[in-house]
């Protein structure tokens, strides 16, 4: 724990490392330092609670057909100007409406959706590692109660927590946004923490492990840029599901344009020399 006779202290849950006043949340708005240490402000508040495919995590290679019970909290550690669920992954606790629960409540609800054929529970939404403590707490009884454990992350998450987590999740689909540093920055981010990530969870032999890239012009759609991040994930493993998805105008990017279809296909030709699966998404 944090040394309680600071009068500020720094929060160790990722690369931002937020220093803190008492009463103050950090960048990611789902941890504060209550005057003792940091805690994890967003425990058991969840936002949103739904059974989802497995499909739409998405995770492809892995259950197909079955479902989980996808929960999200509130808070991100990155501030991506195209995100997908702003409403609440770029909010704090006073932003939005969010009811409390349990892990044992969770995996309950979970147990009683096998008839659904639910085989277990997705942390997802927002950024679930902001309030990893939760996704612990929760995956542990999970496991406990036959289920199994899905995270859907942006993978900007230090060792500690990371090493905390990662032992319990089943299977994992981690955003990996662009592949330059500069990017990253642009968006909050960290690319060395990220692929950190990708690389403990790619060498776990419990986890199976999917990819994803959003794919928005300007920022991370262009040939050498996909060719270099499909050479690094092949070297961790080519079998790894590498999920293209089109982007769509969202958030504080209303004005852009959609992806056009043909970059979409000419990606995924160059992803495809490295990869043995490469899958696009959104083409609609």
């Amino acid at each position: 724990m944090n040394d309680v006779t600071k009068t500020r202290v720094t929060c160790d849950a990722c690369p931002h490392a937020c220093s803190l006043a008492p009463g103050k949340v950090g960048y990611c708005r789902a941890r504060a330092f209550d005057g003792k240490a940091i805690v994890s402000e967003s425990y058991g508040r969840l936002t949103s609670l739904a059974l989802d495919p497995i499909e739409k995590k998405p995770i492809a290679r892995w259950n197909p057909g079955t479902t989980v019970l996808s929960l999200g909290s509130y808070g991100c550690t990155m501030r991506c100007p195209f995100c997908q669920n702003d409403s609440i992954a770029q909010a704090g606790a006073d932003d939005v409406q969010w009811f409390s629960t349990t892990p044992q409540r969770i995996v309950q609800r979970a147990s009683d959706l096998r008839y659904r054929g639910c085989i277990g529970i997705a942390y997802t939404y927002n950024e679930p590692l902001a309030g990893w403590e939760f996704v612990r707490d929760t995956a542990r009884l999970a496991h406990e109660a036959g289920l199994k454990n899905v995270l859907v992350s942006n993978g900007m998450v230090n060792a500690g927590p990371l090493a905390e987590v990662a032992p319990l999740i089943d299977a994992a689909n981690i955003d990996l946004k662009c592949f330059t540093e500069e990017g990253y920055r642009s968006l909050g981010g960290d690319l060395v923490a990220v692929k950190s990530t990708i690389e403990t969870l790619a060498h776990l032999e419990t986890c199976h492990l999917e990819v994803t890239t959003l794919l928005v012009p300007g920022l991370n759609d262009s040939p050498e840029e996909i060719d270099g991040l499909c050479t690094w994930l092949a070297s961790l493993d080519p079998r790894i599901p590498y999920h293209l998805s089109r982007f769509f105008p969202h958030f504080k990017m209303m004005d852009a344009r959609p992806t056009p279809t043909t970059t979409m296909r000419q990606l995924a030709a160059i992803a495809r020399k490295h990869m043995e699966t490469v899958l696009l998404g959104n083409m609609w």
